[in-house]
């Protein structure tokens, strides 16, 4: 089973990557955030036609996230618990059936944090709180369980072409990093790490100064596998190339390949 996420950085604009990515990558789940656009007008047939459920807590103009899946939800749910007045379509949850069991995929779009002297740091940083307790909740049940998406931390400095450009950003502050390293010590396992210890792993690219073409990029989108899940972790991908299309994303999607039967 192939689970992948992927900033797409507005669905009416990047659709036809999207679409085309889909068909070369063929993922059995997606997680998509930054659709941009409220639930109505997601481009639902058009993904449905290539054998994908669809379901969505969109937002207009901003935020957004998707869950795309070949296997029906048994259960989605929208909104991260933990704050009532957030309204920020952030957070989407789906649950499917496996041969054994069920797995279960939380797509997220965390908060960017930046300017990080303003009260948009702290928000973040409450809404990493509100994420950390979940999936302390969560892992109780002891089943196969992916969070996935464009997480807005950078977890170390062989995640980021320049550390010490990043000291003072959002994405990069130790309290962003030991928020982010308190899921792993809950017993998550970041997939990409899993597999290689190697610097250089993007999966963003800014839009300005020419950062694709001189490689200044990030790793800000993660998936972590719960200990049910990353036992059965086979493979993990970036899919850089598509950084490259016109009119790209500035993000990237990343994939894993967990070893789970269907039914």
């Amino acid at each position: 089973m192939r689970i992948a996420t992927w900033n797409v950085n507005s669905i009416r604009q990047r659709l036809e990557h999207l679409m085309t990515w889909l068909k070369d990558c063929s993922p059995d789940i997606v997680c998509l955030q930054e659709i941009k656009c409220t639930d109505e007008a997601f481009p639902r047939l058009e993904l449905e036609a290539l054998g994908y459920n669809v379901v969505t807590h969109g937002q207009k103009t901003f935020n957004g996230v998707a869950l795309l899946s070949k296997l029906k939800f048994d259960e989605t749910r929208s909104g991260l618990a933990g704050d009532d007045e957030d309204a920020h379509a952030r957070f989407l949850e789906g649950v499917v059936t496996l041969k054994h069991g069920v797995l279960r995929i939380a797509c997220l779009y965390l908060p960017n944090g930046n300017p990080a002297n303003t009260d948009k740091y702290p928000y973040k940083l409450k809404w990493m709180s509100r994420l950390l307790e979940y999936s302390r909740e969560r892992l109780k049940a002891e089943e196969p369980l992916v969070l996935a998406g464009d997480f807005n931390v950078i977890p170390s400095a062989d995640d980021v072409y320049n550390p010490p450009a990043w000291v003072n950003d959002a994405l990069f502050r130790p309290s962003t990093r030991e928020s982010f390293q308190s899921l792993l010590g809950l017993g998550l396992t970041d997939a990409v790490r899993a597999v290689t210890d190697a610097p250089g792993q993007y999966t963003f690219w800014d839009y300005q100064a020419g950062a694709w073409q001189k490689n200044w990029g990030l790793r800000i989108d993660h998936l972590l596998l719960s200990p049910q899940a990353s036992d059965r972790l086979s493979d993990v991908g970036i899919d850089s190339y598509v950084r490259a299309w016109e009119k790209p994303s500035d993000h990237v999607p990343v994939w894993a390949d967990l070893d789970l039967e269907t039914t």
